[in-house]
């Protein structure tokens, strides 16, 4: 399959530059960026851009995409009781196949909002597998060991990395996390260290939310969270923390100086009061920051655009566009590992995305790039490319499955979920 875009703006992401030109895909990689169309022959499709933009898709390097299901829990209360009095609860219902179901109607949403690519964290990884390749998602799975009926061992946790990690089409991959350190007894953040020395994989959890959350570890470990983690050896290999709103000036020494990335969701910290995160103090230190949208049960919507306006809100412009639009694309693939889809490139997996900017949004200051970070949104998103495959043109989904016929079991499913 050979596709042409001609007659675009593009925004490679290597740098600040808007290149006029033509961008040739074949099969799922980029073959070409250039002034000419290049030397290949026939194309199956020649797309005209008429003069829109061409960019890496967005990357959401934080999502539990299945929680749609708890789109109606409450919002004004705090994580703990969000998490423990709510979500919790109705998770314990959850059975084997909803997490398929779910994660389709977030995939829609990051599909028409150009999202390319999700760090995926819940409950049965290999549903989240089987739905992210039946929509054309690319995904990183992380998978947590764990105990009880719904038990993940150690033998199962390398298994499931080196299944998908050693996958051709580079379409799902798969790390080793657990959801924070106050819901991990000792038993299960042992069990993750075995399993991270045999992977040899980066570890990746929620870190430091909100001010409770720290004190509690204090006063469980006379440690912070992320202090605590990685003197139990848990970044041996690297890794992240979602959220990290409260963090030392020691954690963040800890980070710059073991390469610990920083995933920030601003629009979830709002949601649930968990506070700001400092992210112009972080790249100061020389920190990777990504930006991700947690799960849509504490966000009021899987909107990367608004996630970019909210850290020029909270960071009161000290941060610029092109800094805050590499978060929401360059940084997470770094972030998550994505280094063959972190720029528009020759070899580069053809994950892209195409804006409008004939819309009046995109006309508010004369620089492409400050349009996008602070007034951009998802009626500008005209295409989606995802592995070289349009899941996603002027409004219309290209994918295997009735968009209708996905809202509909995902409704069924909540309602039951809804109902003790």
């Amino acid at each position: 399959m050979k596709t042409l875009f001609k007659n675009a703006k593009i925004l490679t992401m290597l740098n600040e530059e808007i290149i006029d030109g033509s961008l040739v895909v074949v099969d799922n990689r980029i073959a070409y960026i250039g002034k000419e169309d290049g030397n290949f022959g026939q194309f199956d499709r020649v797309i005209d851009c008429h003069g829109n933009l061409l960019m890496p898709g967005f990357k959401n390097a934080h999502a539990h995409s299945a929680m749609v299901f708890l789109n109606d829990v409450p919002k004004d209360v705090t994580l703990q009781e969000w998490l423990f009095d709510y979500v919790f609860p109705r998770e314990a219902r959850l059975r084997r196949g909803d997490v398929y179901v779910l994660n389709k109607v977030s995939y829609l949403e990051y599909l028409a909002g150009g999202i390319t690519f999700c760090f995926e964290h819940y409950f049965f990884p290999p549903e989240s597998a089987m739905s992210a390749k039946e929509v054309g998602m690319r995904t990183l799975l992380l998978g947590s060991y764990s105990l009880g009926e719904t038990s993940t061992t150690v033998d199962e946790l390398v298994r499931l990395a080196n299944l998908y990690n050693d996958e051709k089409d580079g379409l799902v991959r798969y790390l080793v996390g657990f959801h924070a350190e106050y819901t991990t007894e000792k038993p299960l953040l042992e069990g993750t260290k075995e399993a991270i020395s045999m992977i040899k994989t980066p570890f990746y959890t929620h870190i430091s939310e909100t001010a409770k959350e720290v004190k509690e570890c204090y006063d469980r470990h006379q440690k912070t969270p992320l202090q605590y983690l990685y003197e139990e050896g848990l970044f041996k290999y690297g890794g992240g923390g979602f959220h990290c709103v409260h963090l030392t000036d020691e954690e963040i020494k800890i980070c710059k100086e073991n390469s610990i990335n920083i995933v920030s969701c601003p629009g979830s910290n709002d949601y649930l009061g968990s506070g700001v995160a400092p992210l112009k103090k972080y790249l100061d230190n020389g920190i990777n920051v990504a930006l991700g949208t947690d799960g849509p049960a504490s966000n009021e919507g899987l909107n990367m655009f608004r996630e970019m306006q909210l850290v020029v809100e909270h960071q009161k412009d000290a941060i610029p566009s092109f800094e805050i639009l590499k978060m929401a694309t360059v940084n997470a693939s770094k972030a998550m590992g994505l280094d063959n889809a972190d720029v528009l490139a020759v070899d580069k997996y053809a994950d892209i995305i195409m804006l409008d900017l004939s819309k009046p949004n995109m006309k508010k200051s004369g620089n492409i790039i400050f349009d996008i970070v602070h007034y951009g949104n998802k009626e500008n998103v005209l295409l989606t490319m995802i592995n070289g495959q349009i899941l996603y043109e002027n409004g219309v989904y290209n994918i295997k499955e009735s968009v209708e016929e996905i809202y509909n079991k995902a409704e069924e499913i909540s309602r039951r979920l809804a109902n003790k």
